[in-house]
């Protein structure tokens, strides 16, 4: 609560309704204002928090990237506020952000040595480049070059390692090793269209990764710098993101079709069975209006979070049920991120804002750390051999959820 006190402010009326209440904490508003209504320039396409939680970056349009002390200073809009904050001019436009290295929740527990390392932020840009800062003092320490196309998402593998993946528009992956002087790539190829977003599992052997308009999920070794499998869809669609659980025992892809709205699916990446299909609100006259544009599971509860066109919702998966459907807007959420604390989700928007909401408090039940745990180290087919009951067996491997379900908008939820 003491985190959450810090951050309320008056905020803009135009940015809250009733609806919301006090889910809202905090807003921050663009650095510059866009000239004309819908131009380019201004949109926030990229929002993180640090690994430990004590920073938050945004890119904020126009090739900026403010870095952000957390929590937010109460007086951060103040013309005399004096704050920790710093300003990094990338230069182009900043399209995905990281920082590193992380560490994942299982890797703390475990007691392995992790090295001290300063703390890193990643940004990659329109022009191809990316620039890796240090956080503690804002300046560059490397420019990396070698994509040929916009440098669309970014993100550290979670084993305590300066390892860096990209997925660039010219339609390859590239994984860099910061811990050296002159960082070298590694160059994953195979899609034919652009690579929108990666993801890396949590015991940062898999990478997967989406296409603007390839109906295939690709999944990669990072051990051996291979292509795996392709997890495969039946008909059209266009790929928007992808996202593996806190255990890797899932993982979502959100992809949409500008005729029948947008799917969230849910794979078993181990044997490339897909899970559980979440289909957008059946009850709706124009299904083709909304899109899915951004989603992210929680690092500390069964959240899954998704954010569309008409609103940021965050599913339950132990309940499943939605415990928040806000951000009712119809300026459209470009990205979603939430704390490592999973207390607090952050979204980034088209005009240039940055909204913090406050995610409901959930104890996860017992039964679930215990998965969590267990899954982190234990493929599916490891636990398909388990002589356990067919209910257990079920639980363990995320088939006690129903196969399909329809998701009602705020307007027909109840």
């Amino acid at each position: 609560m003491e985190e959450q006190n810090q951050l309320a402010h008056d905020l803009p009326e135009t940015l809250s309704s009733p609806e919301d209440g006090d889910k809202l904490i905090s807003v921050l508003k663009p650095v510059s204002q866009p000239q004309l209504y819908r131009s380019p320039g201004c949109e926030t396409w990229s929002v993180c928090f640090s690994p430990d939680g004590t920073h938050f970056a945004w890119s904020a349009g126009y090739g900026l990237v403010r870095l952000l002390p957390w929590p937010l200073p109460s007086k951060l809009h103040d013309a005399d506020s004096k704050t920790e904050e710093k300003i990094l001019d990338c230069g182009d436009t900043v399209w995905g952000m990281a920082f590193g290295p992380r560490v994942s929740i299982q890797a703390k527990y475990s007691q392995q040595p992790v090295e001290d390392q300063k703390l890193l932020l990643a940004t990659g840009l329109n022009n191809g480049t990316i620039r890796v800062w240090v956080v503690s003092t804002g300046k560059l320490l490397f420019n990396l070059t070698g994509h040929e196309s916009v440098v669309r998402d970014l993100v550290f593998t979670p084993n305590g390692r300066l390892s860096l993946v990209s997925a660039s528009r010219d339609k390859t992956l590239r994984v860099w090793d910061l811990a050296k002087k002159d960082p070298l790539s590694h160059v994953l190829t195979g899609p034919n269209y652009w690579v929108f977003k990666c993801s890396v599992s949590p015991d940062s052997s898999l990478i997967a990764s989406v296409c603007n308009l390839d109906t295939n999920v690709y999944l990669w070794s990072l051990r051996s710098f291979t292509f795996v499998r392709n997890l495969k869809y039946d008909h059209e669609r266009s790929m928007v993101s992808c996202d593996f659980s806190a255990e890797g025992a899932l993982l979502a892809v959100g992809s949409y079709h500008a005729a029948t709205g947008w799917w969230l699916d849910l794979w078993d990446p181990y044997t490339a069975e897909c899970l559980i299909k979440v289909e957008d609100c059946d009850l709706c006259a124009c299904r083709n209006d909304n899109l899915l544009t951004a989603l992210a599971f929680s690092p500390v509860s069964p959240h899954l979070a998704f954010k569309d066109y008409r609103a940021l919702h965050i599913w339950d998966m132990e309940q499943d049920k939605l415990v928040l459907v806000t951000d009712r807007q119809r300026v459209s959420g470009l990205c979603c991120a939430f704390h490592p604390r999973g207390s607090i989700i952050a979204t980034g928007c088209r005009d240039g804002y940055v909204k913090f909401w406050r995610v409901p408090r959930l104890v996860p039940s017992l039964r679930h750390l215990c998965r969590t745990i267990f899954r982190y180290s234990v493929s599916t087919f490891q636990v398909q051999a388990l002589p356990l009951p067919q209910e257990i067996l079920a639980f363990l491997t995320y088939r006690s959820i129903p196969k399909k379900r329809i998701h009602c908008c705020s307007k027909h939820y109840s």
